[in-house]
């Protein structure tokens, strides 16, 4: 919920819609109108009043579950380089996308770039996710933090704590807001 406002302002912003393309970071395995899918939150507050083409909006299909949704999008973002842009929020336990702490987080030599997820701690526990070093193939990289939930989660990552979010590593670092 963290980047509603902001892509609700967006939604006035003078842009090129044409030629942005969406890709999601992570998502959920529930039903693809399921309102706790970040999809249909993007879409009900920014995608639905834009005028991105549909075919430039690409949704991971997690209702199809972990590994055929992780494999899926694998595919999708295979010929993408660098990313311009990754938004990132923070969770009150350092996690970021749905990179969890004492999960993997897709550092490994030769690991995926989309990472099927099962044990999630939060609910549900099904989903899919960008590994770290992919969400790290950016030109920028910003974190929108809101809540006094994830203070701690602030404090530890100022501290050198390896929390989940310290593993989005792109060259030109993550501004926090």
């Amino acid at each position: 919920e963290t980047p509603r406002g902001a892509y609700e302002l967006l939604r006035t912003a003078p842009a090129q819609w044409a030629l942005w393309h969406v890709y999601f970071g992570d998502e959920r395995c529930t039903p693809v109108d399921d309102a706790l899918r970040n999809s249909r939150m993007a879409a009900s507050a920014l995608l639905e009043h834009v005028a991105i083409p549909e075919a430039q909006v690409h949704v991971i299909p997690a209702e199809l579950g972990p590994d055929e949704a992780a494999r899926r999008y694998a595919g999708v973002l295979e010929p993408i380089g660098e990313f311009d842009l990754v938004l990132l929020g923070l969770g009150e336990d350092g996690h970021t996308g749905s990179l969890f702490a004492g999960h993997d987080l897709g550092c490994g030599p030769g690991a995926p770039g989309v990472l099927a997820v099962f044990d999630a701690p939060k609910p549900p526990p099904d989903r899919v996710t960008l590994s770290a070093p992919r969400f790290s193939r950016t030109a920028e990289a910003v974190f929108m933090v809101a809540g006094a939930a994830k203070r701690d989660a602030v404090q530890q990552w100022r501290a050198g704590a390896a929390i989940p979010a310290r593993a989005i590593a792109p060259k030109s670092g993550v501004d926090v807001f």
